[in-house]
């Protein structure tokens, strides 16, 4: 499959200039109802300055994994550092909400920006874990509270496609060429530039959508539909037949003598001619055609009519011919049945054309596969052995077909220093309280072994030194670990008023990269498809206690009658 370098118009510009969110509908009325309310209501009481710390985080990994790869951040970023009220949109809060509400707090709208607001995160591209905080945000809390919403919708999509990404790559492995096709099943326009995007940081290689291309210096790669190859009725429609050769020294008048002469040739040589009799003559044409259009470019579809009888011979008379030119071709693609069986027979027969007729590399052409593929197909496909170099994934990838959504929550954990917790009858959704630092430890063999969170103002855990690592609600579950490197996971992107140093955001390659070196180095067990180690999330002893002294305190207590 070709792949064509789209054009980055932000350019180096991306690393030092905070525009807006890519999305122009993503402002500050992009939030539920009651995040207006609830400003209100702090306001009326006097408590929307109250400084307060919320925790974004997900409770369980996607599909059935034991992973997730955070992604989202430069979104949420480039959102708070233009979080402005316009006139229209304070006026519009004014209609949505009760005529009983105060005109001070429309004003008090008009006023606010994020200057204020504190957000560290863990870097975009990180492969992460269920309860540790992605996203630590500071601030007043009417403030926070507006940025809520439009976090999540920013953060869960592109986790959840991240991840899914990442996922196909781990079974399609490293050497295949993976391409997003999902524009057009897409749920919109921005599900489907959001998938693009997020599709290549988990992964992929390169997007059809020529937009996400444009907005995102992602490589775009495409062919040709069933639609060119059955436009096409005979040969006859073929005007302009000469063809330059590739390095200009000649021109060939006649390039459709040239293709039909090695059909002829194909059909009467003994080895190749048994796989096939009349060929589509109709097929042949578009081939040539495109051949025309796109000789330096020639990847053919050639499963329109028939893949072994008629594509596959089309298809190599049009390369001989363009090879007989100086042009080096692309390859096929195969858009329905057996995938695995037809790309064996491909590379067959392209061997023995090479062997027969001393082509050298013709038996190497890319074989690129598409037809609803999935990371269980994929999966399928290299149990049963194949031949195909490249896979086009489209609906499966980027409606997260496998599962709707990630759950990613927002959850007050601090307010004026005073730790705050959220209890349930589910264990899996009482929060951790108070402001947190997050650790990566490592091992000897340079694996992650486990997340650990700690009080802000614990020590940090040390390399060398021995650290109990406890299950933040399961008494029994705690082990001992002896770090051989430790790294701190939340890093300040947005100081507030604080003056402090920021990270700067990556480019999106820099983002990729970090998600496939992050991928490489966890341990096999963890990113098996079938039942996965569970990685490891804990506390320290001193949070654990923290944790379960603020649950007995909070928690009623129940009377037996």
């Amino acid at each position: 499959m070709e792949v064509q370098q789209a054009h980055d118009p932000k350019g180096e510009n991306r690393r030092s200039v905070l525009p807006g969110p890519t999305n122009p509908m993503v402002t500050p009325l992009l939030s539920d109802l009651y995040q207006f309310t609830m400003a209100y209501a702090y306001w009326k009481a006097g408590k929307h300055k109250d400084r307060a710390v919320f925790d974004l985080y997900f409770r369980k990994n996607p599909f059935g994994g034991e992973y997730t790869v955070f992604a989202g951040l430069e979104e949420c970023i480039r959102f708070i550092a233009n979080f402005k009220f316009t006139e229209e949109e304070v006026a519009f809060v004014r209609e949505s909400l009760p005529s009983t509400c105060e005109d001070g707090f429309y004003d008090y709208l008009r006023g606010i920006d994020c200057s204020d607001v504190e957000v560290y995160s863990v870097p975009e591209g990180s492969v992460v874990f269920p309860k540790v905080p992605l996203m630590r945000v500071e601030g007043a809390i009417a403030v926070v509270q507006l940025l809520e919403t439009p976090f999540l919708n920013l953060v869960n999509y592109a986790s959840l496609v991240s991840t899914n990404a990442a996922r196909h790559r781990f079974v399609a492995g490293k050497s295949k060429i993976l391409l997003e096709f999902g524009l057009r099943r897409a749920q919109g326009p921005d599900g489907a530039l959001s998938a693009s995007k997020y599709s290549y940081i988990g992964g992929f290689d390169a997007t059809s959508n020529v937009e996400a291309g444009r907005l995102f210096g992602i490589p775009i790669g495409g062919t040709h539909s069933h639609a060119f190859v059955s436009s096409f009725m005979s040969l006859d429609e073929i005007t302009g037949r000469s063809l330059q050769s590739f390095d200009g020294s000649c021109i060939c008048e006649d390039f459709v003598g040239l293709v039909q002469k090695w059909l002829n040739t194909l059909k009467n040589s003994k080895s190749l001619s048994a796989s096939f009799g009349e060929t589509n003559q109709s097929e042949l044409a578009a081939f040539i055609s495109y051949a025309l259009a796109f000789p330096s470019n020639f990847l053919a579809l050639v499963d329109t009519y028939d893949v072994i009888r008629s594509g596959i011979p089309n298809f190599c008379a049009v390369a001989l011919a363009l090879g007989d030119l100086g042009y080096e071709v692309k390859g096929i693609r195969l858009d329905s049945g057996d995938l695995a069986y037809l790309s064996m027979e491909a590379r067959k027969y392209f061997n023995a054309i090479e062997k027969e007729f001393e082509r050298a590399t013709f038996g190497k052409m890319n074989i690129t596969a598409s037809n609803d593929l999935n990371e269980e197909t994929l999966d399928a496909l290299n149990k049963q052995g194949h031949e195909l170099d490249a896979f086009g994934i489209g609906t499966y990838l980027v409606t997260c077909y496998a599962q709707a959504a990630l759950g990613c929550v927002f959850k007050l954990v601090e307010i004026n220093n005073q730790p705050r917790i959220k209890l349930s009858e589910d264990v899996t959704k009482v929060s951790i309280p108070c402001k947190k630092r997050c650790y990566r430890l490592y091992g000897k063999e340079g694996y992650p072994l486990v997340d650990i969170m700690t009080g802000e103002n614990e020590p940090p855990p040390k390399v060398g030194e021995r650290i109990l690592c406890r299950n933040p609600f399961i008494e029994s579950k705690r082990a001992f670990v002896v770090p051989q490197q430790v790294e701190e996971l939340l890093k300040c992107y947005w100081p507030g008023s604080l003056g402090q140093p920021r990270e700067e955001l990556p480019t999106l390659k820099e983002i990729r990269g970090r998600c496939i070196k992050q991928l490489e180095i966890m341990r096999p067990d963890h990113m098996r498809r079938l039942n996965p180690t569970p990685y490891k999330v804990s506390v320290s002893t001193e949070l654990y206690e923290f944790i379960h002294f603020l649950w007995l305190s909070e928690a009623p207590v129940g009377e037996l009658q």
